[in-house]
């Protein structure tokens, strides 16, 4: 096939079309996307190709030489993921050219996400372009697009209000334990997982004055680096469940294919806590916690996407504050313009600058 004829593509599924059940499905850990890479190499008609894999997205950006080549890697990540290709043909996106390109700007700039502006996916758009060039599967074309839609997205972010707030998975985490706990200064805060978002969340806690912090990693080293960037605490993995009750928030940002913390160990934690609630903060995908234990007494769960529906609603808070802000500005600016002109005997008819 001629290169004119190649196609830049997108294929994928995201939040938009898979609830938190089916990404969990589709979700690459580390180990299972180094596999995938693997068998990335032997499609054939496959020229170039990017995978962008986050909590909220399984995503493949490439250049095929054909139709069938776009069919070989569904077909592969299908098989490779145990998903019956109708199941994912249902919740998949396939774009190709100019709405590819457009698509990917849109997730780097963040209002593509499940929190609109979030702050951390630009940082995993240019992850995946990395790991792409590292694996050298990365040519002209995606070097382009990636480089050029970095540069675009910095413009939106620097020209736009749409990461007013720094919006991410861990501050909305950390502001709803705010909410629930007032003074974070003597709570005992648990961190399940030492990596990009575990360390995000112990600093978006510390800075709201969080005090008490363990990190736990299933590798004790990178536990026991974090403790120390923190001043914190480190736990051996192995400890974690026989330790959960001495802790009031759980917060789970492994990369674990499986949950690490069952129904059963929470049982066993509530009876040493007696009246004082759990609270438990999923940011993993797959999910850290067992799902079950939310419907224990006093014990309360949070995954992603009951995050993203706070945020949702924290953001349509701030916009009808915004709105009733603006229109008592409006009504005292036009009381005292009337003010201004009734002084001057109507005479002004010209705006009054004010310094």
């Amino acid at each position: 096939m001629s290169a004119s004829s190649a196609t830049l593509f997108l294929i994928g599924a995201s939040h938009h079309t898979a609830p938190l059940e089916l990404r969990e499905r589709l979700a690459l850990t580390p180990d299972k996307l180094d596999a995938f890479h693997t068998t990335l190499g032997t499609l054939n008609g496959l020229r170039e190709v990017a995978v962008l894999n986050t909590c909220n997205r399984v995503e493949f950006y490439g250049v095929a030489e054909s139709p069938d080549a776009l069919a070989r890697l569904q077909d592969a990540f299908c098989t490779f993921q145990g998903l019956s290709p109708d199941a994912f043909a249902a919740i998949c996106r396939q774009s190709h050219g100019r709405a590819a390109i457009e698509h990917l700007l849109a997730v780097a700039c963040g209002i593509d996400s499940q929190m609109l502006g979030e702050t951390e996916i630009l940082g995993q758009v240019k992850d995946a372009y990395a790991e792409a060039q590292t694996r050298r599967t990365a040519g002209p074309v995606l070097n382009r697009v990636f480089q050029k839609t970095f540069q675009y997205a910095k413009h939106v972010r620097t020209h736009t209000a749409i990461n007013e707030g720094q919006i991410s998975v861990a501050n909305v985490a950390v502001d709803l334990a705010l909410k629930i706990f007032g003074d974070l200064s003597t709570t005992r805060i648990l961190l399940l997982g030492a990596g990009d978002i575990g360390e995000k969340t112990a600093k978006a806690f510390q800075s709201r004055g969080a005090a008490s912090l363990t990190v736990a990693s299933r590798t004790l080293g990178r536990a026991m680096e974090l403790a120390t960037t923190l001043g914190a605490t480190a736990l051996p993995w192995e400890h974690v469940a026989a330790q959960l009750s001495d802790y009031a928030i759980v917060v789970g940002s492994t990369s674990a294919p499986e949950t690490v913390v069952t129904a059963e160990h929470v049982v066993a934690a509530m009876k040493k806590r007696r009246a004082d609630p759990l609270f438990f903060i999923d940011l993993a995908l797959p999910r850290d916690i067992d799902a079950a234990v939310a419907k224990l007494d006093n014990v309360f769960l949070y995954n992603l996407d009951d995050l993203a529906k706070i945020a949702d609603e924290n953001r349509a808070a701030r916009a009808a504050q915004v709105g009733r802000a603006r229109a008592i500005v409006d009504a005292k600016a036009e009381t005292i313009w009337k003010q201004i002109e009734s002084q001057a005997g109507g005479t002004m008819v010209m705006p009054v600058r004010v310094f």
